[in-house]
């Protein structure tokens, strides 16, 4: 039946739209929840007497489960689909950051936390594996953009929030509280519009499930306003592998890549975006400086996910990875060098605008190196290492922060970026305009 030769052949269309706004709407509450705790941590510090040593666990509980999460439930989406694992990440997360919200102690916060975690990890390499299936070739990193630029509205929403309610108590509920309620019932939203998704046509025909496949791909062909092409002959996909394919040849090489990728990313991205409100206390600003600053910072989150919209097609994914890895890397030390309120804003909203035309490159990137059978687990994988890395973090960089300064600690953020410059640019394969069948045959000598 051509079911991916006729996905490819395309435009966008509606459909594919809805389909884009609601993944986009979904990361949107991931990624505002993935900053919360950072954002407020020194309230926290005040609320349940939170010590350097407490810190540490908090910031790193989501992550931790995170961690758990991308590992098995990445693996799920490959073995019962990309819509169920979707509705299973969604509904762990909104129930247990609705349960933190109602936190007697710091241990039941970072327990609530740890849970809510692991929806959250699985479900961006969920919706980087169900995008890369579903949406036409020539489009698809275009279209991954406008839904992570969505998603990347919740991370100032974050800032801002904590900024209008911490020190408040809104119907006599403290203003941090609020700020979990706020996530899970968004997310309990979105959890319904989940319903509305089609399964992938892609994993249906991998696991023979052909008339099922076929029926969605027209109504997708239904929803074009433009005469169709006829499908190009497609190369044949390699047999479906367990996960452990991965770790041997041919797909070894490109699992190297991505796992070493992911270690350093997490230095780079999260390792700024959650310590911020951090460095600006150890920096001398006031709590209300801090959120203030914070909150300009995270700004740069959806307008350099915007900016990345017209660019990601024309230039080769691995190469735009590489370019906004450097430009984080200067962005970063020159964060850390100043003292000014100003350019201290300046440099911050520079590193998180080049940050994510960074993001958007690589989560387009994650879903298009390996075959459907193993899209997911790949994705799962491998970001679950970012989040293990990210847990990391505080017990990495805090001591570093607290005992050399912000100056060295993006230093080491600095030179984590080189290598993983150096990862992708020998080991990565170019993958851009390219169907998701062409890139796994190359691969696999099919």
């Amino acid at each position: 039946m051509q079911i991916a030769s006729r996905l490819d052949r395309l435009p966008v269309t509606r459909r594919h739209r809805y389909f884009v706004a609601v993944v986009g709407v979904a990361t949107f509450f991931d990624l505002y929840d993935l900053f919360l705790a950072a954002t407020i941590s020194t309230v926290l510090t005040k609320e349940f007497g939170v010590t350097a040593d407490l810190l540490k666990p908090l910031i790193a509980s989501a992550f931790v489960g995170a961690f758990v999460g991308a590992v098995f439930l990445g693996r799920l989406a490959d073995r019962l689909g990309r819509r169920r694992a979707f509705l299973l990440t969604l509904g762990i997360y909104s129930v247990f950051t609705l349960l933190g919200a109602f936190s007697t102690d710091v241990w039941m916060l970072v327990a609530c936390r740890f849970v809510a975690g692991i929806g959250i990890g699985a479900e961006l390499p969920v919706a980087d594996a169900y995008l890369a299936d579903l949406l036409p070739a020539r489009a698809r990193g275009r279209a991954t953009a406008w839904a992570y630029t969505i998603g990347f509205c919740g991370v100032p929403a974050a800032g801002f929030l904590a900024r209008a309610l911490v020190g408040h108590s809104p119907l006599g509920i403290d203003g941090w509280r609020w700020l979990f309620v706020i996530g899970a019932l968004g997310a309990a939203i979105v959890w319904g519009l989940r319903f509305t998704l089609p399964e992938s046509p892609r994993w249906l025909a991998s696991r023979g499930r052909e008339k099922e496949a076929d029926e969605i791909v027209r109504r997708l062909e239904a929803s074009a306003t433009q005469p169709l092409a006829e499908p190009e002959p497609e190369p044949p996909a390699p047999e479906p592998v367990r996960a452990s394919a991965l770790l041997r040849p041919p797909w070894f090489r490109r699992t190297a890549m991505l796992y070493v990728f992911q270690l350093l990313q997490s230095f780079g991205y999260y390792g700024f975006g959650s310590l911020v409100p951090i460095v600006f206390a150890a920096k001398g600003f006031s709590l209300v400086n801090s959120l203030t600053f914070s909150a300009l910072t995270f700004l740069g989150y959806p307008i350099g996910s915007a900016l990345s919209i017209p660019i990601i097609e024309r230039v080769e994914r691995k190469w735009l990875i590489v370019a906004s890895a450097a430009g984080m890397a200067v962005f970063g030390l020159a964060f850390g060098y100043s003292t000014s309120g100003v350019l201290i804003a300046v440099f911050g909203f520079c590193y998180t605008a080049l940050s994510n035309v960074f993001s958007n490159a690589f989560h387009t990137y994650q879903g298009e190196l390996f075959p459907t059978s193993l899209r997911g687990t790949a994705a799962g994988s491998a970001y679950a290492l970012s989040r293990l890395a990210t847990a990391a973090m505080p017990f990495i960089l805090l001591p570093v922060l607290q005992g050399a300064g912000p100056t060295t600690m993006y230093g080491v953020v600095a030179a984590a970026m080189v290598l993983l410059i150096i990862d992708v640019a020998i080991l990565g394969p170019r993958t851009t305009g390219k169907s998701l069948e062409t890139i796994a045959a190359r691969t696999s000598g099919a």
